[in-house]
């Protein structure tokens, strides 16, 4: 009968234990010099060693023949435990025997001495999971054992311990292993199972494994069962169901460039293909938080990366993203995947959340206008400021608008932009950048979050002679805007940058937009029937 790897490759000496040194040492060394405690507390997250380091310890205290440390797994004692036959060493799921009731049958057990071993062994796995009267039942035999008697307590949930238990045990706390030691670790069981593992496919695995030595045993099971021939990068994001390494950079590239349209068609290919969409949001935070560090701790972040990606390739992607929009992707992401719990569709949840990142202008929170800020900023500080073009929102393809502030970089491409060239002798550069940054700082919300500098702004700046007019996207934004105190504030700050008197006036541009097009419909009637016009 076949037998999963993790189980045939447990450890059964503490020399086999990887990555936990200080641990596996400091129990070797109690063995050796006979200072055993009479209880032990294992703690760390899953996959670590704990349950198979507390078996290591049930067969070391009864080895018949014990080899510096470690069992030697040859005696009659070992034999028994590693079999499972040994009546004196237990294991107990608390998760399943977490009454009070089991509890006192294991404590009248308990005081017998043992028949086979020298030791009798309990083994608590999961041991947060008892109730608080069972705690209290196991409490005095703990305290107070028998000499024949050893406890060996596991959890994953330090905190829901109470401290009544903690205070009688010796802690010892399993780290997580690290990615180089556990892709060590799987090119060795590949090598013993005839598998070939590429290097490439190793550091997935190990990334995936996320410092679980048991899950990445696992995971190498399933895809080597999965597939044929050599075991790489590819068919491991292939067998698992996740997008890879290049797929998530294109698509930290799509937000990069706000191209919502490419994002959500890659995610749909995404999906057509069967990818996991909680994984794609996994992979997702990983690089963001990998850009944040970077952005953070442009040296030391090096040794903190995830692994993701390449340490190239997130330097390259990390410098299109400024501070506050990954701390906002950061924290749409973790918002999407913890409601993935109760989704009902989480094909619709990832898409909306490509939304969100695309276009951060959709909200006006203090987070997302933050995003915007602070890109806008280090864009300004490093000089490579390009006001991105407003794409004019008219079906006809003669329809004009006045050319708006943030449109002064880009070259004309119709006859309608040909005012720009006067505007800009008259406008100095980066005046509304400028503008924005002062309103706002004497601005309280909501009516601050309005002014941001960045495509689609709730606020665009239309300079026509000597009036400003503010163009709001919405009538509500008018309504907030357009307050005596507000507009002479703006009017003065623009007379004082221009040089001359300015009058800002609120504008909404859904109606301004609806009565250009009216009278540009109604000169384009007179110039083609101007023949059958008569003046008197």
């Amino acid at each position: 009968m076949y037998q999963a790897l993790y189980r045939k490759y447990r450890p059964q000496t503490f020399d086999d234990m990887v990555g936990q040194m200080a641990v596996t040492q400091t129990l070797k060394t109690q063995l050796q010099s006979g200072r055993l405690s009479h209880a032990y507390l294992f703690t760390g997250s899953r996959g670590t060693g704990k349950t198979t380091s507390a078996k290591i310890l049930a067969k070391a205290v009864n080895c018949e023949n014990l080899q510096d440390g470690n069992p030697c797994n040859c005696c009659k004692s070992c034999l028994a435990i590693d079999s499972g036959s040994c009546m004196d060493v237990l294991e107990i799921d608390a998760a399943s025997n977490n009454g009070v009731d089991n509890v006192r049958d294991l404590r009248d057990d308990a005081i017998y001495t043992p028949s086979q071993v020298k030791m009798r062994v309990y083994i608590i796995d999961e041991v947060h999971m008892l109730s608080i009267s069972a705690f209290n039942a196991l409490l005095k035999i703990i305290e107070e054992p028998p000499e024949h008697l050893l406890f060996i307590l596991a959890t994953t949930e330090l905190h829901k311990v109470p401290a009544t238990i903690l205070s009688r045990c010796q802690r010892f706390a399993f780290r997580r292993i690290s990615q180089e030691d556990i892709a060590a670790r799987l090119q060795y069981v590949a090598y013993q199972e005839k598998i070939e593992l590429d290097d490439s496919a190793a550091r997935v695995l190990a990334r995936l494994a996320d410092g679980a030595m048991r899950d990445g045993l696992s995971l190498l099971d399933q895809c080597a069962s999965a597939t044929t021939g050599e075991l790489d990068a590819d068919k491991v994001y292939a067998c698992l169901g996740i997008a890879g390494v290049m797929e998530c950079g294109k698509l930290m590239g799509y937000i990069a460039d706000h191209d919502t349209a490419r994002a959500l068609s890659l995610v749909d290919r995404f999906y057509a293909e069967g990818k996991d969409m909680g994984a794609l949001l996994d992979e997702l935070a990983c690089l963001t938080r990998d850009f944040l560090i970077l952005k953070t701790a442009p040296r030391e972040g090096i040794a903190l990366l995830s692994g993701v990606a390449s340490d190239d390739e997130v330097k390259a992607l990390s410098k299109r993203f400024s501070s506050g929009e990954l701390t906002r992707m950061m924290q749409v992401i973790q918002q999407t995947a913890a409601g993935f719990v109760r989704s009902t569709s989480r094909r619709m949840d990832a898409e909306l959340c490509i939304v969100s990142l695309c276009q951060p202008e959709l909200s006006l929170n203090a987070e997302a206008v933050n995003a915007r800020i602070t890109r806008i900023e280090e864009q300004l500080k490093s000089g490579c400021f390009t006001a991105a073009p407003v794409i004019p929102q008219a079906s006809d393809e003669n329809e004009e608008r006045p050319p708006l502030l943030d449109d002064m970089d880009a070259p004309p491409e119709t006859d309608i932009y040909a005012a720009k060239e006067q505007i800009r002798q008259d406008t100095p550069l980066g005046f509304w950048v400028d503008m924005v940054s002062e309103i706002r700082s004497e601005l309280k919300p909501p009516a601050s979050g309005f002014f941001v500098t960045s495509p689609n702004a709730p606020i665009e700046g239309a300079l026509r002679d000597n009036k400003l007019e503010l163009l709001c996207a919405a009538p509500f934004i008018v309504d907030v805007i357009n307050k005596p105190e507000i507009l002479e504030m703006i009017s003065r700050k623009a007379s004082a940058k221009l040089g001359r008197a300015v009058r800002a006036v609120a504008v909404d541009k859904t109606t301004a937009n609806s009565r250009t097009k009216q009278m540009e419909q109604l000169l384009k009637f007179g110039k083609e029937h101007s023949d059958i016009i008569t003046i008197k």
